[in-house]
């Protein structure tokens, strides 16, 4: 029989086994819950679907159009998604949702090498609950991945600083190839400018050179990203370096592309909002800045971090997932920094408005449905709020509140691992409830109106209209122009003519119509 005091480790092998899985459950839950978001969700996954229909594993497509927003490699991992579950949101979020998960387990056990198996479980549960992670792990767009990729070339940059080690200098090529064929030239600028920025701190300039001209190393970064942009240029020419090259790299850091625009202190504000819940360790975390520089793989953390934010704080375009690049040090920062903080209300209270929000969604959404903000199409979307909430959202997001209250309040245990049970319960109610409402009212009209239109088997047009997963749901190409007598056609309610079609899907702000004769 066992003594009382060998079965005392076994709470804590329990706890450690339920962080370590995190990540699983908030990628992984009610991953297809919702329908694909427009835009961005709706035009990678149609531009992965259209390289099947084309025959094209090369090229990029959207709606027939070139599409050079982003490299390859992103689309080439949603067509294994494809492959394994066909056109459904679970196939073309699968690569983000994996990436998430790396993503999380990579910090781990960057932390665990260097701050002790505790905190490593800490920065794990941070990498794996806060909001930003967990919106671009769920997402069938590029950034889950970008994110990956720029943690594994850094954490293999440090490795080679700390210890002259030539091995984990060349994987670092190889995850900057890789995030070079993800999302482009920044995959070479994070990495490159952060460890630049630490060498000179520590006036270790040559050192810098020789690693990132090392002959190996440069090789290495050729083999993975010469092929596919030559082969890009080969095929697209001039349109490939203006679409690509200049519009989507040079034209989105010096002007506002999409009207996407921000102040100086945009991410001052998004950060600590994608940390949620974590808002409050991470500015305890901020207090320790000057003495953590004295520190070198924190020192590395911070200029990691404020790299990233003084960079996109410079650029014209601004959308919050950039600051994202920044964040993983913040979560080992704030996994290193959690026994000391003080206050714990305080910390406590961020959490508890973000829980506290959803259960007044639909009554928020409808009430802006009602009043004059935004667009006629927003607000006709938003009328949906009330009858997409079903009973069990309601069960879920009051729930989530109330269990949360009840530990905030009962559970006598440090601050950190409150916030991170709210953190926890955040997790659930969002992907069990909240994302799959929000989508039922944002996207479901345009997933309805595919699939009728997928039914009738007639060609359709987007008419002043741009919803591109609609094309994923009918599963095909949907021009954008006016209609010819007697098409199908995909517009906003609001802009539907008094005379001349025929009606034969309208729900919120979409609407499904036919041209009729003139």
């Amino acid at each position: 029989m066992n003594s009382p005091a060998a079965s005392l480790p076994r709470p804590r092998a329990s706890l450690a086994l339920a962080i370590f899985l995190l990540p699983l459950v908030a990628f992984f839950l009610r991953l297809g819950g919702a329908p694909l978001f427009d835009v961005d969700e709706g035009a990678f996954s149609e531009a992965t679907r259209e390289m099947f229909e084309r025959g094209d594993f090369l090229s990029t497509y959207l709606n027939g159009e070139h599409r050079f927003d982003k490299p390859i490699l992103v689309y080439w991992l949603q067509a294994l998604g494809y492959l394994l579950f066909g056109p459904t949101e679970w196939g073309f979020r699968l690569p983000s949702a994996v990436a998430g998960a790396l993503w999380s387990y990579a910090t781990w056990h960057f932390a665990r090498e260097r701050f002790g198996a505790s905190t490593a479980l800490a920065a794990l549960a941070v990498a794996s609950t806060a909001l930003g992670p967990f919106a671009i792990a769920r997402a069938a767009t590029a950034d889950a991945l970008l994110n990956l990729l720029l943690a594994l070339a850094l954490f293999d940059a440090w490795r080679h600083l700390e210890s002259g080690r030539r091995a984990p200098l060349l994987r670092c090529f190889v995850w900057i190839g890789l995030g070079a064929l993800t999302k482009g030239p920044i995959a070479l600028i994070v990495p490159g400018t952060v460890s630049l920025l630490y060498c000179a701190s520590r006036g270790e300039w040559k050192r810098w050179v020789r690693a990132v001209f090392d002959p190996v190393g440069l090789a290495i970064l050729a083999a993975i990203v010469v092929p596919w942009y030559a082969a890009a240029l080969a095929i697209h020419g001039q349109a490939f370096i203006d679409g690509f090259i200049l519009k989507h790299n040079v034209e989105r850091f010096t002007g506002t592309l999409e009207g996407h625009a921000g102040s100086l202190f945009y991410y001052v504000i998004a950060v600590p909002l994608l940390l949620l819940p974590w808002t409050g360790p991470l500015f305890a975390a901020v207090r320790h800045v000057r003495s953590d520089l004295d520190t070198g793989v924190r020192r590395f953390l911070w200029i990691w971090a404020g790299f990233v934010v003084a960079f996109f704080s410079l650029s014209g375009t601004k959308l919050p997932h950039y600051v994202l690049y920044g964040s993983t040090p913040l979560f080992l920062l704030i996994a290193v920094h959690r026994n000391a903080l003080r206050r714990a209300p305080l910390h406590l209270l961020a959490p508890t408005l973000f829980l506290a929000l959803p259960p007044f969604l639909p009554l928020i959404f409808d009430a802006l449905a009602a009043s004059e903000a935004g667009n006629a199409y927003y607000r006709a979307q938003l009328a949906l709020a009330l009858t997409e909430a079903t009973p069990e959202y309601y069960l879920v997001a009051i729930g989530g509140l109330l269990a949360w209250i009840w530990l905030a309040l009962r559970w006598n245990a440090a601050a950190w691992m409150k916030v991170g049970a709210a953190a926890v319960i955040q997790v659930v109610v969002l992907a069990g409830v909240v994302v799959p409402w929000a989508g039922a009212v944002l996207q479901g009209p345009v997933k309805e109106a595919g699939l009728l239109a997928r039914k009738t088997g007639e060609p359709v047009v987007a008419w002043r209209y741009y919803a591109p997963s609609f094309s994923v749901y009918r599963q095909a190409v949907t021009p954008d122009r006016a209609p010819a007598a007697g098409e199908l056609a995909l517009t906003r309610t609001d802009r539907v003519p008094a005379t001349g079609v025929d009606i034969l899907y309208r729900k919120g702000g979409v609407a499904l119509v036919r041209k009729l004769p003139d």
